[in-house]
Formats: structure tokens, sequence, C-alpha cells
């Protein structure tokens, strides 16, 4: 008999502390199918896929992060539990200005340009609607202790008790 696999889902805004296409539908189904997939590798740097995937093995729990993956329904109806993190925006920005300039090497005035021209507007419009399909909103994402004890309680009673033990 196939294990069920549980799907979490974690949705918020660029920054939010949480570290869409119709690919990632269709390998979300394939993974809690049982199947392996080869993701596709994304370079932030220039902003676009590279030729070459990552192989990801099927496990008993799968958590897909992405700040439109609420927008999708049929991405949506896959989850099991659909997370939110809320983070205040200028707390958002800093952290997406400190990490765009360590790790993407960007300038101050990049982050800003593209932060006001259409993070900011994509947010407003996209993510901050979608909490309306969350089953948890956990405010300050990764800080927020007790949220995050009450997300993992709920895992634990989802997952396969034999998976427990392993």
């Amino acid at each position: 008999m196939a294990t069920r696999r549980l799907v979490i889902g974690i949705c918020g805004g660029t920054g939010s502390g949480k570290t869409t296409t119709p690919l990632l539908t269709e390998h979300v189904r394939r993974m809690r199918e049982g199947q392996a997939i080869d993701r596709p590798v994304y370079d932030f740097t220039q902003h676009r896929r590279l030729g070459k995937t990552v192989r990801l093995e099927p496990r008993l729990a799968l958590i897909i992060e992405g700040i439109l993956i609420f927008e999708n329904k049929a991405l949506r109806e896959l989850m099991d539990i659909k997370i939110f993190v809320d983070t205040d925006a200028d707390l958002r920005f800093i952290r997406r200005l400190e990490r765009d300039i360590r790790e993407r090497g960007r300038t101050v005035e990049s982050v800003v340009q593209q932060y006001l021209a259409t993070v900011r507007p994509m947010h407003m419009e996209f993510i901050e609607p979608s909490k309306r399909y969350a089953d948890v909103i956990i405010p300050e994402g990764g800080y927020n202790e007790v949220g995050i004890d009450l997300v993992i309680q709920k895992i634990r009673s989802l997952v396969p008790k034999e998976a427990t033990a392993l």
C-alpha cells in the first residue's frame, strides 16, 4: 500500500522569513504520488533558469515555499497545510536588500528600484490577498516560536506513525 505524502505550502512576501509555474504543480503532483522529479536550477543573479536540474526523491512530507504558490488553485488543492508567513514590510525590505547585495551581487540602487517598481506593487496585488487561502498565518515567521510549535504539532499528527520512528 502506498504511503500518503503530506504537502505543506509556505507563502509570504519577499524576505518574510519563509526560506509558480505549471511545472511546479506537475512536480508536486508527481512527488505526492511517490515519483522522483528533476527540479530546474534558477540563477537569481541572472534572473533565469540554468540548463541543469537537481534530482529530488519523494519523501513523506514535501514543503513547497514561494511567494505566489497560493495563487494557483491546482497547486493549492495539492496542499494539506497552507501557511502564510506575515512579516512587516519594512523588515522584509531590509532582509531583501541585505540578501540581494550579499548573495546576488546587486547594488542598493537596483534593489530599491526593483522593489518600488515591481516587488511592492505585486505584493499588494497578489501576495497580500493570498492570505485568505492560508490555514495558518504566522506573524514574524521563524521568530514566532509559539506559532511554529503549533504547526509542528499539527504536522506530527498528520505524518504516518511509522515515519516518526525513523
